[in-house]
């Protein structure tokens, strides 16, 4: 099972934390902090593998890559495989490139609920529900079609549409 997919900056600021096991938002912050230690400290020629026991306890990875100026990490325990979720990763990253025409740190901050939307349609509960990007902008383009057609209706006023007259 998935524990916690982790998005931080070069600087170690949180930009997008979701964990799939509850955690008091303090230990939410040790863990981003540790984390982001662990990544920071690590020579760019290793693997993006980390064994994170000291981190999350027993039987826990850490799988993460670096694009640009983020870190994309992916908290998980030994029923996932590592390539897996390093393909994950890549899933997560050419989605958000497709949304964004080239995510970047900005696009994660100020488009923080369709980042959400778009990780809830690859992952949710921790378990993996979607590989391909093709499949999560089909539904990430239905979601828009159905906000879009939503905030419509909400425009029209009640007495022209009918709605509230009795």
């Amino acid at each position: 099972m998935i524990q916690a997919v982790l998005v931080m900056n070069t600087q170690g600021k949180p930009r997008l934390a979701k964990f799939y096991d509850f955690q008091p938002v303090e230990k939410q912050q040790e863990l981003i902090r540790s984390v982001f230690s662990v990544i920071c400290s690590r020579a760019e020629n290793v693997s993006d593998f980390v064994d994170t026991e000291s981190i999350f306890g027993q039987d826990t990875r850490l799988v993460y890559k670096h694009f640009a100026t983020l870190y994309f990490a992916v908290v998980f325990d030994s029923s996932e495989n590592e390539l897996a979720m390093l393909d994950l990763i890549q899933v997560f990253v050419e989605t958000l490139d497709k949304c964004f025409k080239n995510v970047c740190e900005l696009d994660v901050v100020f488009n923080y609920s369709k980042i959400h939307t778009v990780l809830d349609e690859i992952v949710f509960g921790g378990q993996v529900l979607e590989v391909s990007s093709t499949e999560v902008m089909k539904a990430i383009e239905e979601i828009s079609k159905l906000e879009t057609t939503s905030n419509a209706i909400n425009l029209v006023p009640k007495s022209v549409s009918g709605w509230g007259t009795r």
